[in-house]
């Protein structure tokens, strides 16, 4: 004859352990205790690992995972206190599961997201997922979900917006509609001409106040990059007389401008 039961729990299958835990509260440190601690993590790994499986698909490799899991595994056998009355699962599996959790908070977000902002992503997944069971094959609306999930619409915007920040596009992607434009192509670079505008306002009225030879020496040198030699020639003078020429220009812009920034101070 067929008999029928209920469906087992995922943890019906849990060790009992409760003597090993009274025991390992009571026994000192040393080789014993740790080898009876190592027992009963290695008893409740298939639990931390069923916990584990919970979350995959979510952007972590399945494997890292399940260490994140024994890692929460190990933490509560070593803080599990069975003075207090309760069984070590109900103890452990919050314990796991938290412990994934903040791997998932600080481990795998591409780009840094406030708190606040990580919880609105969650209430607005939450509430996606609850719409979709609710009505099959449509995509909920913002303020379907804002209603669902008791956020304003502009809540529901930013916890959207944080769904795709678990990982960053590449520089090297295509952009879409465009034919092989990459995301690299519309970043700025930078330029180093900005950093001589403010000194070229700044001088441009001592330039204005030098004698016309030499506003024409220093247009040549630094704008045209003629030598000094070849603007002795232009100009039919020595070498010479244009390198004290320059000399003495720069003094007198220097001079200018260290004195009007001692009077703007």
């Amino acid at each position: 004859m067929r008999t029928t039961g209920r469906t087992p729990h995922p943890h019906d299958d849990a060790p009992d352990t409760a003597a090993a835990f009274e025991r390992l509260a009571e026994l000192p440190d040393g080789p014993e205790r740790t080898a009876l601690r190592d027992e009963l993590v290695r008893l409740w790994l298939p639990m931390a690992e069923r916990i584990a499986v919970r979350f995959r698909g979510r952007g972590e490799a399945l494997e890292d995972l399940y260490q994140v899991a024994a890692l929460g595994l190990v933490k509560a056998v070593d803080h599990f206190d069975p003075a207090r009355g309760r069984a070590f699962e109900a103890y452990a599996v919050p314990t796991i599961t938290g412990e994934i959790k903040r791997h998932f908070r600080d481990h795998m977000w591409t780009l840094h997201v406030p708190r606040r902002v990580q919880d609105l992503r969650n209430r607005v997944r939450r509430a996606v997922k609850e719409l979709a069971q609710a009505a099959p094959g449509r995509t909920p609306t913002v303020a379907e979900i804002a209603r669902q999930a008791h956020l304003t619409e502009a809540e529901v915007r930013t916890g959207m917006e944080a769904l795709e920040c678990f990982t960053a596009l590449s520089l090297e992607a295509e952009m879409p509609g465009t034919d092989g434009y990459a995301l690299a192509d519309a970043l700025g670079e930078f330029d180093s001409r900005y950093d001589v505008v403010v000194d070229r306002v700044a001088v441009k009225p001592c330039l204005q106040a030098l004698p016309e030879r030499e506003r024409v020496i220093l247009y040549l040198r630094f704008f045209q990059g003629m030598t000094q030699s070849r603007i002795a020639q232009q100009l039919g003078i020595s070498q010479m007389h244009v390198s004290r020429l320059l000399s003495g220009c720069f003094e007198q812009i220097r001079e200018e401008l260290l004195t009007e920034a001692i009077e703007a101070h």
